[in-house]
């Protein structure tokens, strides 16, 4: 773990965490660690909440063990929504007409499209590639339909899948260009290509809750391994990487830590926030 800049003249007054890559294990595993830093945090008196490509369901594991009382950021910030799951702050939603063409430019390089709504998950195939990962890791299954119509009214997020890599990374300049400044399209991960509201992104996710919460953002601390974790980081106070992370995230990050298989997230809160705050009070 090696720091690249200085600690944070202000204390930290909020950590907001990636999920996937950074706060549970390759297995989706909640540490022990992870929860007792978590613990910790509460009470320091520091705030701790998530922000995830997941929908807001998806998170519902963490609620309780974590004791999560702040807004969760689903998608990417697509969903701003209370521990409650229902109680929705905020939603972004792909404005009208967007849904379609999204869909189309998708689905015109083969890859299977996903749509969310700000509560559930619709597939047209069920045993198409990932489904079923995806299903594990978000706790609930898809509801499978025969055609989108009359669901694209509140579409959150779209994904297109495949496993040609290739034929993502085409898809995604296609679709970008195909949306234009009515979406943000971007690869999740290599299989994934996901299409949200333009200002459904962890940069603006960091700015909401600073509103929201009337903390400043240089009093933000934000932690992920992923380059759409970079737009939080630019947005935060400190910033840090997980060790699994690539070189270029890695490299955006005011401290880099161990891997999500390492204790990266107990390792980061102990060693950054809470020892950084110790050492300021």
């Amino acid at each position: 773990m090696a720091p690249k800049n200085e600690p944070a003249v202000q204390p930290i007054r909020l950590v907001i965490a990636d999920v996937d890559g950074t706060l549970v294990t390759q297995d989706k595993v909640l540490t022990k660690r992870a929860i007792e830093a978590v613990m910790r945090l509460h009470e320091a008196g520091v705030q701790f909440t998530v922000t995830s490509g997941r929908p807001p369901r998806g998170m519902a594991m963490l609620i309780d063990p974590l004791r999560l009382t702040l807004p969760l950021a689903a998608f990417n910030g697509g969903v701003l929504i209370q521990p409650d799951l229902k109680t929705v702050v905020d939603q972004k939603f792909l404005p009208p007409g967007v849904p379609e063409t999204v869909i189309e430019a998708i689905e015109n390089h083969g890859l299977d499209v996903w749509l969310y709504t700000d509560i559930d998950w619709f597939v047209r195939d069920p045993n198409a590639p990932h489904v079923a990962r995806e299903q594990w890791t978000v706790k609930f299954p898809p509801t499978v339909v025969k055609t989108f119509a009359g669901l694209l009214g509140r579409v959150a997020k779209i994904v297109g899948v495949s496993d040609d890599l290739d034929r993502v990374a085409q898809c995604e300049k296609d679709v970008q260009q195909a949306g234009g400044s009515h979406i943000s399209a971007a690869r999740s991960q290599p299989y994934y290509l996901d299409v949200t509201h333009p200002q459904a992104n962890k940069g603006e996710v960091v700015l909401s809750l600073s509103r929201l919460l009337n903390i400043p953002a240089a009093q933000i601390a934000t932690i992920g391994d992923m380059p759409n974790d970079v737009l939080m980081f630019k947005q935060s106070g400190v910033s840090i990487a997980m060790g699994n992370a690539s070189p270029e995230v890695r490299a955006a990050a005011t401290y880099v830590t161990s891997s999500n298989q390492e204790e990266g997230f107990a390792n980061a809160i102990e060693k950054f926030v809470l020892n950084v705050r110790s050492a300021q009070a």
